[in-house]
């Protein structure tokens, strides 16, 4: 069965990278036994940090890296 191959350019969300590479470096530290179990924890924190004040953590990390 083949794939069919499309011209489609995708891009990341702003801040997507930053998400994604804090969860990278979360894991690698400290080496959870379930990393799905661990990356729901990780994310539900970053909302809780959200949710608690006026600013999302990680788009303020993303600017920060512009």
């Amino acid at each position: 069965m083949s794939t069919p191959s499309t011209n489609v350019t995708l891009q990341l969300p702003e801040g997507f990278q930053t998400l994604l590479e804090g969860l990278v470096l979360a894991v690698l530290r400290t080496q959870p036994t379930d990393v799905v179990a661990f990356a729901a924890q990780h994310f539900e924190k970053l909302l809780e940090q959200r949710e608690g004040s006026s600013a999302d953590p990680v788009t303020q990390r993303a600017q920060q890296q512009d």
